[in-house]
Parts: structure tokens; sequence; C-alpha cells
């Protein structure tokens, strides 16, 4: 029990003294649970402890530590870094003890004499010189040169290795595994034979080195030992987006540290690009930070009433309106000029989508119809944008009206002011966004207006980001929508290059890999996004994937078989392999699971029930 007390405290005897066997029984969990005196040690002790010649038995895990024997006469950089990015589950543990200049020169006296003396010896016996002895002789030479000028340092160093595995079969496995690496390199291992005990407790973080194996290594070489050289993409400061599969280290980013603040996600159906996206933003709220959703499936508006957020249903038979006419205040390095000259390409650019395309005669109409239309609010360059009462697109129709060889534009445009659609644009804004999140959902728009709304809505919020620099992040959920068309990839395309100025991150997100990678726009706001996210793909895209992003064919063949909330993290020009994680309360909160959903409902039915009877 010796060594169990030394890890986790002795615990109280439960039977008699006189030496029967109820004084070797175990302390039951009923036992602690009526002793009231459950302790952290209680919690994180195996349920069991088997100390062998060669291993230790934890649980169901079986544990072998081993310790460097020997190192070549150079190391070099970043030679741990394979072991250390091996994918198994293992310790290490470095021990570095400083050892005292003067002891460790008066050692190096007595050796270079004795080695000074081999070498005359040989001299003095006419044999050929021995190119090891006098590369010896160099080598002591001049590292004593460097401690006695305070350059170098001599340290006593343990590197001990710890291997956890389900069986003997896969620990061997490991062994041989992680023998090859170091041996390759003339770095030799060993197990620790009979101190196995001693060996875990070295390795686990009590600070306490029970082996006491050294090797006496001067400051260059140690300093190969550091930093651990991993496939890690973290920051000091951001959320956590995942963990890496590979090393299980965290990635924590802050997007609006990174050159740009956009980011994209592709996913196929069902392989969680929605959940990823949902716990980025209930991680981003927490910083201080403005998130705005463009909903195209209803799967935020959960989110949205349990953060107290705002949320828009965009439809023919909503109540929410916006008018695509209205006009941001220009900002400190814009004029009334500006503006209004970018609102009316943006207009034509929305008719375009409206009326099925231009032909180039309609569109110069369309362009001279907006700027009337401006004009008869009396809305110029030169009015002040704060106070002007923008037009409806029913004065856009009535100045198109008085304008020869517009039959054709009036009578596609009818559908919008008179027609089944005319309850969609054709009103006053009457949405405010000013509130920490915000989501704007066209689940229940026609398919054909889908395009006009995300175009208009995003429209919307650009107007109102300019109006006040704030910390924001838009998310445009199934931006495939957007791609369909030119003018709303192009707008699209425009926010991520001209959002940052404005203290603006764009999070993409698409399942429809193919019509996002077609559209001419689609590259440029990969290339324009710091960060990039892979999840599960079909075969079908994942070629076109793997040459956008310049994948192996092992990362090809990781986003085809991997699972749900797994894949690849990319920022910059690092990547890692990913596992998106979340907290329960954060599970609880976004899941889009049925069964999860309908559990949720029924605890809360339950609970309502049991409290009306109360």
């Amino acid at each position: 029990m010796s060594f169990l007390d030394s890890l986790f405290g002795k615990k109280k005897d439960t039977g008699s003294d006189d030496g029967t066997m109820a004084n070797a029984l175990p302390v039951l969990p009923q036992d602690i649970y009526e002793a009231a005196t459950l302790e952290l040690k209680d919690i994180i002790a195996p349920s069991a402890l088997q100390v062998q010649a060669k291993s230790i038995g934890l649980g169901d895990k079986i544990a072998r530590t081993y310790f460097v024997i020997s190192y070549p006469s150079t190391l070099s950089d970043n030679w741990l870094s394979p072991i250390i990015n091996l994918d198994k589950v293992f310790d290490v543990s470095i021990v570095i003890e400083p050892v005292d200049t003067a002891d460790i020169l008066r050692q190096f006296q007595r050796k270079v004499a004795e080695v000074q003396s081999q070498i005359m010896e040989r001299e003095g016996k006419g044999l050929v010189r021995d190119p090891q002895l006098d590369m010896a002789y160099q080598n002591l030479e001049g590292l004593r040169d460097r401690l006695t000028q305070a350059e170098e340092k001599m340290f006593e160093v343990g590197l001990y290795i710890t291997v956890y595995a389900e069986n003997e079969t896969e620990l061997y496995k490991v062994e041989n595994e992680i023998k090859s690496l170091l041996e390759s390199k003339l770095i030799y291992l060993k197990p620790a034979l009979f101190q196995q005990d001693n060996g875990f407790q070295s390795v686990i973080p009590l600070a306490e080195d029970k082996l006491q194996i050294h090797q006496k290594l001067n400051s260059e070489p140690l300093s190969s030992f550091f930093p651990f050289v991993s496939f890690d993409l973290t920051a000091d400061k951001g959320i956590l987006y995942g963990v890496n599969r590979h090393n299980s280290s965290l990635i924590i980013f802050d997007r609006f540290s990174l050159d740009n603040y956009n980011s994209i996600i592709f996913a196929t159906s069902g392989a969680g690009k929605s959940y990823a996206t949902k716990l980025e933003i209930i991680r981003t709220l927490m910083f201080d930070t403005e998130v705005i959703v463009i909903d195209p499936e209803r799967e935020y508006e959960r989110l949205a009433e349990a953060l107290g957020g705002r949320y828009f249903n965009i439809s023919l038979n909503s109540d929410n309106h916006i008018n695509p006419f209205d006009l941001p205040i220009p900002g400190r390095d814009e004029t009334g000029a500006d503006i209004l000259r970018a609102n009316i390409i943006n207009l034509v650019g929305l008719f375009r989508i409206m009326l099925g395309g231009l032909t180039p005669e309609e569109d110069a109409l369309i362009d001279r119809a907006v700027t009337e239309t401006y004009a008869i609010k009396d809305i110029t360059p030169e009015a002040d944008f704060s106070r002007v009462d923008p037009p409806l697109l029913s004065d856009f129709e009535m100045v198109l009206g008085g304008m020869e060889g517009t039959e054709s534009l009036l009578s596609r445009l009818s559908k919008y002011t008179r027609g089944s659609w005319s309850g969609f644009i054709n009103k006053p804004s009457n949405v405010d966004i000013n509130k920490k999140f915000v989501v704007f959902s066209v689940r229940d728009m026609e398919d054909d207006l889908k395009p006009v709304a995300m175009y208009i809505v995003t429209h919307f919020i650009w107007n109102e980001v300019r109006k006040n620099i704030k910390k924001r992040l838009l998310v445009v959920d199934e931006a495939w929508w957007m791609m369909k068309s030119e003018d709303t990839a192009s707008f699209l395309f425009s926010i991520a290059k001209r959002g940052r100025k404005y203290f603006l991150g764009l999070a993409t997100i698409t399942q429809d890999v193919g019509d996002f990678m077609k559209s001419p726009y689609g590259v440029p706001i990969i290339t324009n996004s710091s960060l990039q996210l892979l999840l599960k793909q079909s075969p079908s895209t994942i070629d076109a994937l793997q040459k956008t992003f310049n994948l192996t064919d092992e990362e090809k063949y990781l986003l085809l078989e991997c699972n749900k909330g797994e894949g690849i993290f990319f920022a910059g020009l690092k990547h890692v392999a990913v596992k998106v994680i979340s907290s329960y309360t954060e599970d609880q909160l976004i899941t889009s699971d049925p069964n999860q959903i309908l559990s949720q409902q029924k605890a809360r039915s339950e609970l309502a029930q049991a409290v009306a009877e109360s």
C-alpha cells in the first residue's frame, strides 16, 4: 500500500486492528458516501492498481515507463517532435537539474588530463594518431572554455516516457514505434525494470524524480529538447474552436487578431457545420462581440431565444420589412456622393436579380430611374442622410413608368409592388438590430426569392455596420444561395474584402461546395478568409477541395471518413486535424438532434406539470 499511499494518500482502515483480512478491505463507495469525506484523491485514484516488473495495471489500462540511457554526440533541432506528435496516449517528463560549474570544471580538468595522457602515450609509442581521441580532446577543451566564460552551463537531465495501452499487444506496438523513431537518431530507451512504480511517479505531475537516471548535458544540446514542436494551432487569447486530434492540444484563436476576420466552413449535410458555428457564436458573445446571422433554415431561432437575442422572420407574410432604398449615414472618410453612388450600384444589382437579368439598355434605364427616384425625395449628394425620407419600391415604379421603353421592366416589377410579393420589400424598414445577437431567418421565403431576400438583408446589415463601428461577426449560413447569382456573390466578396475596415468578420458556411466553387468569387472568398474549417466531405467535391487547399491524399481520405464534428482546421498556412467539442450546457442550447429536442420538450412539460400540481 506504500505506493498507493504516496500517490493518493492513505485511506482510513475499515476493519479491526487484529491483523485479519478486514483491515485490507477496500473502502467501498457507500462507505465514502456515508462518511461524507469524498476528496479529490478518491475521484482520480484508479479503481485498481497492480505493480509488476515491466508495467503497472491502472484499472483497465496498462502503463509502462521508459528512460533514455544515451544520446549521440550531437542532437539535432526538434528531434523530439516525431515522438510528441505520435497519435498515441503517453506522458513525457523531462527532469533538469543544474550542476555547479566549479564542480564540473574540476571533473573536466581530470578528464582532459586523461585524454591528453592517452594521446601522448600513443605518440610515445609511435602509433598512428587516433582521430576519435583528438576530437574528444578538442570538444572537451572547447566546452571547458565556454563553461569558464559562462557561455554554457551543465545540467543533469532525465527523460522519462510513460506509455498507456489497453493490452500488452498494443503496448508492445507502441513501444516498438517509439524505440524505432528514437534509435534512428541514436537515442536509446530502456524500460524501468522492477522500478515501474518509481517511474510512474516520476512522470505524473508530482514534480518528483524517483528514478534518478540522468545524463550530463550542456545548454546547447539541452535546448534541442524545447520547445515541444508540435502540430499546434493556438494563440494567447481567443475562443476554443476544438481539440487537436493529433495530440489533444486546444485550438484557440481570436479571429480579430488575424490579418482578416473572415472564416469559411465547408461540410456535407449533417457533418456538424451549424453546430460548430453555434458554438463559436456562444463563445464569441462572451468577448463583447455582436453577432448577426442570416439563417436560411431557421436553425438559430432557439439559440436567439435562449441568449436573449432578436429573431426576425423575413417572409412574404412577415411583419418585418426592409426597404432596399435606405441609405447609411456617411462615415468619417466617406462623402454623401460616395454613399449615394454605391447604393445606386447595389440597387441595380438587386433589380438584376429580381427581374431575372437585364439587357445593357435596361441596365442603363434602371440606373437612371434609381437616381431620379432619390431625386424626387430631395436626396442628393449634399443632403443630410440622417434626416431624409427614403423612397419605396412603388416610387421607383412610378418614375420608371414615366420613362420610354420600360414596359417589359414594369411588367416584371409589378409582382413586387402590387402582386403576391408586394408585402416583401415595398414598405418602410421596421427592423432594429441594436442587440448583441440578431438572427434573420429566410426559411419561409419562397425559394425563388431567397437570393433576393439574402441580398437585401446582407445589404441592410452592411449599411448598419458602416453607421457605427463595433466588433461584429456576420454569419451567412448556406451561402451557396448567394453564390447562385453573380451580383449576390460579388456583394458577399466585397464584404469579405472591406469588412476589416469596419471591424466586421464574415463567417461563410455552405454544404453545396460545388455551387460555391463554380462561382468566380468562390476561391477569392476562400483566400480572403484567415480561418477555414473543412468537415466531412462527399466524394463528388473532395477533388476540388483537395486542389484548392493543397491537401495530401491522407488528408483527403480523412475528410471522407471522419465522424461528425471532425475535420481539418486551417489558420493561415498551418492546419491540423480538429474535433469540435462542447460542454453539456452548450450542447443543450445548440443541438438540432430531434431526439434531444423532443427529450428537452418532454422534460420541460413534465416540470411544468409537476409545478402546476404542487
